[in-house]
């Protein structure tokens, strides 16, 4: 396993790396991210997340990672969940208690330093992508939709994230737009690439009426097969699929650590 300044280089390499862990509701990962390229250094680390997914549980795993690879640097932390100055206030697929949780705090206490970063993981992965992936060097405001069992959102002006977005449970034409154009919904309705597809432009409709973007990026599972279905897509802005799937919500919390480091921001 590759560790931080282990290869030989010709700048110091510590200042362009940092660390990402990634929380879901089924895995956690993480690993060293090169800042430059977005690429991770060596190999990921997964072990499954804790059931039941407590803070102190969840927090230890995090920390079991972050020793893996003998990291002493900021580390960012994504989580399934609204957060605000570091407490945690909603809780997807991981348990309940987390709702008031300082996570910062939690996840510095684990492992054992004060230079922790925790966001939610839809804004990671935005952050990401709109870094190295499908909105790399693209100006103005960017969308990022995850399509899976919710949509999970993203919104980046010039780079910078408008945090917390929920665009998943915006009404859309009487139902929440994720159980209109989720992933999950085109599974359980058994419908067509077209038929969902009409149902997506539905809900990025509306999101082009709020906030006129200019470039929406599709993540999730699905956008593995993107050719089959942003073709049917009838909306005005460009769409296009996301580049770094599993690995962005690493990258991104490794560049969100880096970005709060550098601005004295802890988050």
């Amino acid at each position: 396993m590759t560790q931080a300044g282990s290869e030989s280089t010709t700048i110091d390499a510590g200042q362009h790396r940092g660390f990402g862990v990634d929380v879901g509701g089924s895995g956690i990962k993480g690993g060293i991210v090169d800042l430059l390229t977005g690429d991770l250094v060596g190999d990921r680390y997964k072990i499954e997340t804790p059931q039941p997914s407590t803070p102190d549980a969840i927090a230890a795993v995090v920390a079991e990672i972050v020793t893996h690879f003998e990291w002493t640097g900021p580390v960012g932390v994504t989580l399934p969940a609204v957060v605000t100055n570091g407490v945690a206030r909603s809780a997807a697929n991981i348990d309940k208690s987390w709702i008031g949780t300082d996570a910062r705090a939690l996840f510095a206490a684990a492992i054992g330093h004060e230079n922790i970063t925790v966001l939610n993981d839809a804004d990671a992965a935005g952050v990401a992508e709109d870094r190295y992936g499908g909105g790399k060097d693209k100006s103005g405001v960017v969308v990022l939709l995850t399509f899976g069992t919710g949509i999970g959102s993203a919104v980046l002006h010039d780079g910078v994230l408008l945090p917390n977005t929920e665009f998943g449970h915006l009404e859309v034409g009487g139902k929440e737009a994720e159980h209109r154009a989720a992933s999950s919904v085109k599974e359980n309705k058994d419908l067509s690439y077209r038929e969902w597809a009409k149902e997506v432009s539905t809900v990025l409709e509306t999101l082009e009426a709020l906030l006129w973007p200019d470039l929406f990026i599709a993540g999730g599972g699905i956008s593995r097969k993107s050719d089959k279905w942003i073709p049917h897509l009838t909306n005005r802005t460009p769409v296009v699929a996301a580049t770094l799937l599993n690995t962005a919500g690493i990258v991104g919390a490794a560049l969100a650590a880096d970005t709060a480091g550098q601005t004295g921001k802890a988050g």
